[in-house]
């Protein structure tokens, strides 16, 4: 009986002794971790660095969602800039040589802008300009050169 009540004992101290250098060991690599986390950057505690990390990530999601801000303005905005270009070149007249004469379409995202036209002769260069609203003429019907300039301004992207 004596005998089982000391190796009971023996190994009570044994789980003891292994219990507490695991503890130790964890203890120690956390000591280092902390070390390696805090040195070098200041002589304040984690706590305080934690806390100044924080502080700059709020300032830094203030600032994001601020930029977000401007971010919607700035597409809002774009919608309403020249996006979309088609150029047609053609030879309205049988005296002239060659494609002298052009139309050029310049259109918002909504197909929204103008389109210009230059007749070119042999004595005389005119340009005539029209407004397009979704894609059709406003005030004015269009010719089969300007429709082909709005086609070609639709079916342009930009990057």
């Amino acid at each position: 009986m004596v005998f089982n009540e000391n190796l009971t004992v023996i190994i009570f101290c044994v789980v003891i002794f292994a219990w507490l250098a695991v503890l130790t060991f964890i203890h120690v690599r956390t000591v280092r971790h902390y070390n390696r986390l805090s040195g070098g950057i200041s002589k304040s505690g984690l706590t305080e660095i934690l806390e100044s990390i924080l502080s700059h990530q709020k300032e830094l999601k203030h600032q994001v969602a601020e930029i977000q801000k401007r971010i919607e303005v700035l597409e809002a905005d774009a919608q309403l800039h020249i996006a979309r270009i088609g150029i047609v070149r053609f030879n309205p007249f049988a005296d002239t040589g060659g494609a002298q004469s052009l139309t050029l379409a310049l259109l918002d995202n909504q197909n929204n802008g103008i389109v210009m036209t230059s007749l070119y002769s042999r004595t005389a260069n005119r340009w005539y300009v029209k407004e397009v609203r979704a894609g059709k003429g406003k005030d004015f019907e269009l010719s089969k050169e300007e429709e082909a300039a709005i086609k070609k301004a639709r079916s342009f992207h930009t990057a």
